[in-house]
């Protein structure tokens, strides 16, 4: 096993749903032995699913993650490129006749078309197959940009697995061209752990988050749990868990001799 389907399994079993599902059979396994500490298991598992599915929790998880208020278009003044992060492909779609490009990445798309619209800033589209499929993710984005918004993006990137990837692979084809200050497109709970990445490998960076969470009580519907809130809570926890493990990393080399 490659350590990046480790990394990504540990992530998954530390994460809800699979998190609270093992405490949950914890309680069970204790409930003869330890009934009180397995009936306080049973609880928390309740209320943090609970908690957790509400969009307004979620929404407040993911609005954490938020560096940057929606980007002013005066800012791309500046910008030298437009990068594009990929969020995942759809395998063997069988309505495309193969992989195409799934929700993540084509409103990753979308916001840098109009970005690039708006400021003539050419594309780096960036991202490799980190879910096993044939086609490489920037490929894909390539495919999608040419053949539905007429653009093809000056630079393709399609080796990287990994946010860390993004930039480390990216900053040498940008800066060959001198493009040195960027604009970054991903979610907005994506950017607290993609910016400093860029900015490692000596980039400028320019915030562009697309999707920002909203933290507003506008119906009671948004202190109900959804199957959606609990989703939206799951990669929120994903994002900190991986600014967690990228300082931890960060950490370990710089104590390396």
């Amino acid at each position: 096993m490659s350590q990046l389907s480790v990394s990504q399994f540990v992530g998954a079993v530390l994460l809800p749903p699979a998190s609270l599902t093992l405490l949950l059979a914890a309680a069970l396994v204790l409930r003869r032995r330890r009934p009180r500490l397995a009936m306080t298991l049973i609880l928390l598992v309740a209320l943090a699913l609970c908690a957790l599915s509400t969009p307004w929790v979620s929404g407040l998880l993911q609005k954490s993650l938020e560096v940057a208020p929606p980007l002013d278009p005066v800012a791309l003044q500046g910008v030298d490129a437009i990068v594009v992060l990929a969020g995942g492909a759809r395998l063997d779609a069988a309505e495309y006749g193969g992989d195409t490009v799934n929700g993540f990445t084509l409103e990753r798309l979308r916001y840098a078309v109009h970005l690039h619209r708006a400021s003539g800033r050419p594309l780096l589209v960036t991202g490799g197959a980190p879910g096993g499929g044939r086609v490489p993710e920037a490929r894909l984005m390539q495919r999608v940009l040419e053949d539905e918004y007429g653009i093809s993006p000056r630079w393709i990137e399609d080796a990287a697995r990994t946010t860390w990837d993004n930039a480390r692979l990216s900053a040498p084809l940008l800066k060959a061209d001198n493009a040195r200050r960027i604009a970054l497109v991903s979610h907005a709970w994506h950017l607290r752990r993609a910016v400093p990445e860029f900015e490692a490998q000596g980039l400028a960076v320019v915030p562009a988050g697309t999707q920002f969470a909203s933290i507003t009580l506008d119906a009671p519907s948004d202190l109900m749990p959804t199957p959606s809130g609990l989703r939206d809570s799951s990669y929120a926890l994903h994002e900190w868990l991986g600014i967690l493990w990228y300082k931890l990393r960060s950490s370990s080399s710089q104590g390396k001799p």
